[in-house]
């Protein structure tokens, strides 16, 4: 059992609080929803990186490589200078979405290279400069280029090309609880000898004016090396740093002379220390050595191709050499975290996989942070302060009043999404639970809070609207941890969080049926359902064109959450049989919008097109005949997720269920023979639940297998390729619109255009589709093979196409045979470059073609289920690939 083990089991059963500090700052507040105050809801323009600086936040906190304590009272993070910046970089920079081609965009190289779950070790690299930071070419030549041309980023600028830049790797080692040892080595990369300033900063998060806690926290020198912080509430902090460096002093409050042009209240402001380092001026940094923020500055000359090591020690005692410790104690910590993980691994024989899926848990557990939102709170502003618009008590999330989130939440990227959303938080949690099921477990049980959910059964979105749409995978996340959690476990079920999950669970469902069935016909609307640009057009504002759309996608995912309850259901019957009736009302809704999928409002109107074999979005424009839109995308794949295999023995236990079951095959013989293929047991009797079998399954798996339409070689594209020289048009009152195979950035403004579900490759999508195979296989046994690729006249087991499809997802970030990975494209520093071309980077989503990385640079979130991904792989394997699955291994 590893160390790290014991203190997982530790903080779960409150013995020790392990994971009371953590990385919990965010990587950009400002441009954030929570921060914006204008009437106007300009949330990008209220707050900007160069307000940053000067301004102090309301509910939140940034910084890089930045940690804090749970409720994010104190804060330590790293600023650094390389004497010709115009400021200290104290956060990373970024364009906002209205000024990137393809929306924002984080400007910067940095790593996320491990951490255990406990966080008792983390490592970090980023990347800085030596020449001046260029951020008006970034700003000008992104707004030179249009939605045709790929994104102009740091490495384009041609800084890092004679290796002129400094390696700054941060490490975090607790020796306990609230006993952490800091260090930065910073390496100088270039060919001469440079100088570089490096500031761990301190900080307390500004609670002091909100009504809630009125008294004043205090930084303050304690001797020529150390800083003392108190809190009324968390007592003393000693932070001791080494050698000797210069201690300032200011305050974690808003300069408003410099933003707005009033007077300020107080001395010494949030920018203090930045005006001291940049210009030698003290007048803005306190004197009297304390205040609300600090800073020990070192000003470092480091040879070329040396280093140069600062370390430090948080802890509530003080002892008289505490830096003595730092090197042992962070030897030991490296040496339990590969404990942890070579037992996580042990199946993983690859060791660039090992890497790889090392540095995706790296990224997750990363991308952990302290979110703090009370809408009534921000709606209303608080006691004693300036009261915000008018025009709010209307604008967004004005009807979310109850919601209250003050938690460490997992992020799908802290710098281009620095705020939750449902259905990626949904997809984070199959991974995590490999590595820390309890707060997996905890995550899944968040949103479900009444204090999250709405009162009417919704799971908030995402902060820029709470209201918008996901798509329902939350219950399918809490089935597949409570497997994974189960299994880890010896076979022993955490039933109390899946009862506790259900009953939340089922109020969901109950909204969807009564908000997005607006005719109660089972028939789904559910508008963008998180998918973007995925349609002609926004499918939220259907009504724009006097039409409604019946969707294909939303459908089939309210058939697999109908399912995901049903397996829920029986799951909980182990404990109490009583579910066997909730199961039942789940069955019936699955076959009830099975029927509906084929004879829409009872018109004949199916979503299945019997000349294509796929299925489509439907609209019905007014005055008009329903019309099919026939778009050849995952919309039409989705039905392949509603499967569910079940075996026969377990119905000889739940007798009213299978009474139940009994009465439909018996009434509604047609009903469900569409979705279930009951009378015919498969492999060892097992029985099935889906939206597909027979001819359409194959005709679905014919076209998604296809590499001339859905195949990649990094996986399922999220449009057919078909539509690269058949582009698809439709004339809707006057407009016409169309929809063309993209595999790279949108060229759409669709939904702000940082996102494209067009053509490229998703790893949701792809591990559902992965899964999926396994459930329909799980059902055949090896009785069942398909074409694979289409056309090659090779047969496989669903299983097996599986397993390649998990391959082809792998490859995007492994090296081919010319040692190259794909997922860094063309970009020859990534590729060959020893201190750039092992560290890995997870995008938002893949180019259809090449499987280059695109969008959000650190998206580890969902792309990290690359991680459960490896792990299946090695361990339904008993060797490694063979020739025609590694299709360029090296």
């Amino acid at each position: 059992m590893s160390a790290e083990y014991i203190r997982l089991q530790e903080d779960r059963h409150f013995k020790n609080h392990w994971k009371k500090w953590g990385p919990y700052l965010t990587e950009r507040q400002w441009g954030t929803v929570r921060e914006d105050y204008s009437a106007d809801g300009s949330a990008w323009e209220n707050v900007t990186h160069d307000d940053a600086r000067s301004k102090a936040y309301r509910w939140g906190e940034e910084g890089i490589a930045g940690i804090s304590d749970h409720k994010q009272k104190l804060c330590l993070a790293w600023a650094f200078w390389n004497g010709k910046d115009p400021f200290i970089k104290e956060r990373l920079f970024g364009l906002t979405g209205n000024q990137g081609n393809h929306g924002e965009d984080v400007k910067e190289i940095y790593y996320y290279l491990d951490s255990t779950p406990t966080h008792s070790y983390m490592k970090m690299l980023y990347k800085y400069p030596q020449a001046e930071f260029p951020y008006q070419s970034l700003i000008q030549e992104n707004g030179r280029r249009d939605k045709t041309k790929p994104e102009y980023e740091l490495i384009d600028t041609g800084i890092f090309d004679e290796d002129r830049y400094f390696d700054i790797f941060i490490e975090y080692a607790k020796k306990d609880v609230e006993d952490i040892i800091a260090v930065a080595t910073v390496h100088n990369r270039g060919p001469e000898e440079a100088t570089i300033w490096v500031m761990p900063t301190l900080w307390f998060r500004k609670t002091w004016y909100t009504g809630h806690e009125p008294f004043m926290p205090k930084l303050s020198k304690r001797t020529d090396n150390s800083i003392k912080a108190f809190n009324p509430k968390s007592g003393n902090y000693s932070i001791s740093f080494d050698g000797n460096p210069e201690l300032k002093f200011c305050n974690n409050e808003t300069n408003r002379e410099r933003l707005y042009g009033i007077a300020n209240e107080r001395n010494y402001l949030k920018d203090g220390i930045n005006d001291y380092v940049i210009s030698g001026d003290d007048s803005h940094v306190n004197p009297d050595e304390f205040g609300t923020k600090a800073a020990a500055i070192y000003k470092i000359t480091i040879p070329a191709g040396e280093s140069h090591q600062i370390k430090l020690r948080l802890q509530h005692q003080f002892e008289d050499e505490p830096l003595e410790i730092c090197n042992e104690c962070l030897a030991n910590r490296i040496t339990e975290a590969d404990e942890f993980y070579n037992e996580l691994q042990e199946r993983v024989t690859d060791p660039d996989l090992k890497r790889i899926q090392r540095q995706a848990w790296a990224g997750m557990l990363w991308s952990k942070q302290f979110y703090y939102y009370d809408v009534e709170r921000w709606l209303e502003g608080d006691p004693g302060r300036y009261v915000p618009p008018l025009a709010r008590k209307k604008g967004r999330n004005a009807n979310w009043k109850h919601l209250q989130n003050y938690d460490i939440i997992s992020m799908p990227d802290k710098w281009e999404y620095p705020w939750y959303a449902a259905w990626d938080l949904a997809f984070h949690t199959i991974p995590l639970a490999r590595l820390d099921p309890e707060f997996a477990k905890n995550q899944l049980l968040i949103l479900l809070n009444e204090w999250y959910m709405h009162p009417n059964g919704q799971i908030p979105a995402y902060e820029w609207n709470f209201s918008d749409v996901n798509p329902p995978v939350h219950a399918y996340a809490v089935q597949r941890v409570y497997q994974i959690d189960k299994k880890a476990n010896n076979g022993v079920g955490d039933h109390e969080f899946l009862e506790r999950a259900l009953h939340k669970l089922m109020l969901n469902f109950t909204w969807w049926v009564n908000q997005k069935d607006s005719d109660g016909q089972n028939i789904f609307e559910g508008g963008f359902l998180g998918l973007d640009n995925i349609s002609l057009f926004d499918r939220s504002h259907a009504n724009y064109y006097k039409g409604k759309l019946e969707q294909a996608d939303g459908t089939s995912w309210m058939a697999m959450f109908s399912l995901n309850l049903l397996r829920i259901s029986l799951d909980l019957c182990e404990f109490n049989t009583v579910y066997q009736f909730t199961a039942t009302k789940f069955l019936e809704h699955f076959l009830y919008i099975a029927g509906a999928m084929n004879n829409i409002s009872k018109e004949g109107i199916s979503l299945w097109d019997d000349e294509d074999n796929f299925f489509y979005d439907v609209f019905h424009l007014e005055g008009k005949e329903p019309h099919k839109l026939k778009v050849r995308s995952i919309v039409g794949l989705i039905p392949l997720f509603a499967v569910e295999p079940i075996r026969e023995e377990l119905f000889d236990k739940l007798p009213e269920f299978k009474k139940r079951l009994d009465f439909f095959l018996r009434e509604k013989p047609k009903l469900a023979a569409l979705v279930s293929s009951w009378i015919q047991p498969g492999y060892h009797k097992r029985r099935l639940f889906s939206l597909l079998r027979g001819h359409r399954m194959k005709s679905v798996l014919h076209k998604m297998l296809d590499s001339e339409e859905f195949l990649s070689e990094f996986g399922i594209r999220s449009l057919s390729k078909y539509h690269e020289k058949n582009p698809y048009a439709m004339k809707i009152n006057g407009d016409i619109l169309s929809i063309k195979y993209t595999p790279g950035e949108s060229d759409t403004r669709m939904f702000g255009g940082n996102s494209n579900w067009r053509g490229p490759i998703w790893f949701p999508i792809n591990y559902l589709i992965i899964e999926s195979l396994k459930k329909f296989d799980f059902y055949y046994g090896g009785d069942f093979s398909i074409e694979y690729p289409t056309g090659s006249g090779n047969f496989l087991t669903m299983d097996i196409i599986a397993k390649e499809l998990s391959m082809r997802c792998m490859k995007i970030f492994m090296r081919d045979e010319n040692g190259n990975r794909p997922v860094f494209g063309a970009n020859e520093k990534f590729q060959t470059d020893p201190h750039f071309k092992d560290y890995i980077l997870f995008y938002e989503y893949f180019h259809g073609d090449s499987g280059k990385g695109l969008g959000a640079s650190h998206q580890t979130g969902w792309t990290g289920l690359v991680s459960e991904m490896i792990h299946k792989y090695y361990k339904e394997s008993e060797h490694l690939p063979n020739a025609s699955t590694t299709l360029f291994r090296s």
